[in-house]
């Protein structure tokens, strides 16, 4: 089972990543993020932190990396029958990138181009946590220290995320992210409980 941690910049998706680690029923779960560790996640970051990079060729960076994680950490976890627990993945890439490309280019329709490239190939998430807070928040809790962390930003990716959830409400769960931490990471176990339950039953 794959289940992914999703939500705009500040939500607390990297904290109740960690958290989760100590989760009983996660115990022989395997956590990963993206980007990667990779050479690939490490050109991704590189473009972060550069204003003058062009949308599409960062789109492609992240596709890469995306690609690698699945080959080499994904996949072969899956077929072992683990869980994997992954902080950002295919939903970032089409909330975040298709809010870049809008921005700066003539695409139509550009979270669906970003959608399209990935369906080809990718694994789609079985279940999706997704931490839920408003734009600016998010913005003052990530304190804005790369060009996607922007306030305006982040409300066109919420918008590409809330679309999202519209078109699979089976697959995500909402959690309020603007409660104090040990709330959103008790509710987070909580929807990890009943996922998993689900998934046995």
């Amino acid at each position: 089972m794959l289940i992914t941690l999703e939500g705009i910049d500040g939500a607390g998706k990297s904290t109740v990543h960690e958290a989760l680690r100590d989760h009983d029923a996660l115990a022989d779960a395997v956590f990963t993020h993206e980007p990667t560790d990779s050479w690939y996640g490490e050109a991704v970051r590189r473009s972060l932190g550069d204003d003058e990079a062009d949308p599409l060729a960062e789109l492609f960076l992240y596709t890469a990396d995306h690609a690698d994680h699945l080959a080499n950490v994904v996949r072969p976890a899956l077929a072992e029958g683990r869980v994997v627990v992954s902080d950002r993945y295919v939903d970032s890439r089409y909330a975040y990138q298709g809010a870049a490309l809008e921005a700066a280019t003539d695409l139509k329709r550009p979270m669906e181009y970003v959608r399209g490239i990935h369906e080809a190939f990718t694994r789609p998430p079985d279940a999706t946590l997704y931490l839920d807070i408003d734009p600016r928040s998010g913005a003052e809790r990530a304190g804005a220290s790369d060009k996607f962390e922007t306030a305006g930003h982040l409300a066109a990716v919420q918008a590409n995320y809330e679309q999202l959830v519209e078109a699979e409400p089976g697959r995500f769960v909402r959690i309020d992210a603007t409660r104090p931490p040990e709330d959103v990471i008790a509710a987070a176990e909580d929807a990890i409980d009943r996922i998993l339950a689900d998934r046995e039953g």
